[in-house]
């Protein structure tokens, strides 16, 4: 069914111009936080500030397997957690970014940082244990943002497709460490 052109010229679902220009001018230091903003950015930058702590937990891990993983198809797998550890740094990149943008503060000290993390630091002896610690903490990630996605779905838009964008590659993350276990067997 096409819309009706007269009805289109009506858009009730849109806040009047007048009335976005005056909300803009109320409480700017509240930078992207708006009266539209319907999430509560308290909650969020704490959600935030628990993937953040994931992330770096997963950087510090992946940076580990790099530098330890020994043996003869070693080579290939420590590209893998090089890049890998590179992905998840872009990622506590961008949800420190978010939550500053929320008006909160990232958390990156290091006292807690393994009781707000969703994941573990498991170091894992052989090649091969490091591979599946690193998938485990992928599949945990995958999970916590899913949750966090559905969570946030109608409050929180762009904190959203953010974490849409993470999880994306959380899960090729997932994929690139499956096909290097069956590499190994």
């Amino acid at each position: 069914m096409t819309p009706n052109k007269a009805n289109m010229t009506e858009t009730p679902f849109l806040t009047d111009v007048k009335t976005l220009r005056q909300r803009a001018r109320k409480q700017i230091e509240e930078g992207a936080i708006t009266e539209g903003y319907r999430g509560d950015p308290n909650m969020v930058v704490k959600l935030l500030n628990e993937a953040l702590a994931t992330e770096i937990v997963c950087v510090l891990r992946y940076r580990r397997h790099y530098f330890m993983a020994q043996g003869l198809s070693s080579e290939s797998v420590k590209a893998e957690f090089l890049q890998h550890a590179s992905e998840e740094q872009l990622h506590v990149d961008q949800l420190a970014e978010r939550i500053v943008q929320l008006g909160g503060e990232p958390n990156f000290s290091p006292d807690g940082i393994l009781s707000r993390s969703h994941s573990e630091y498991v170091e894992g002896k052989t090649l091969e244990d490091m591979i599946k610690e690193d998938l485990i903490a992928e599949r945990i990630a995958i999970d916590s943002y899913r949750d966090l996605i559905g969570f946030l779905q109608d409050y929180d838009p762009t904190t959203r497709r953010l974490l849409e964008e993470i999880l994306a590659k959380e899960e090729e993350h997932a994929e690139d460490l499956v096909s290097l276990l069956k590499q190994g067997n």
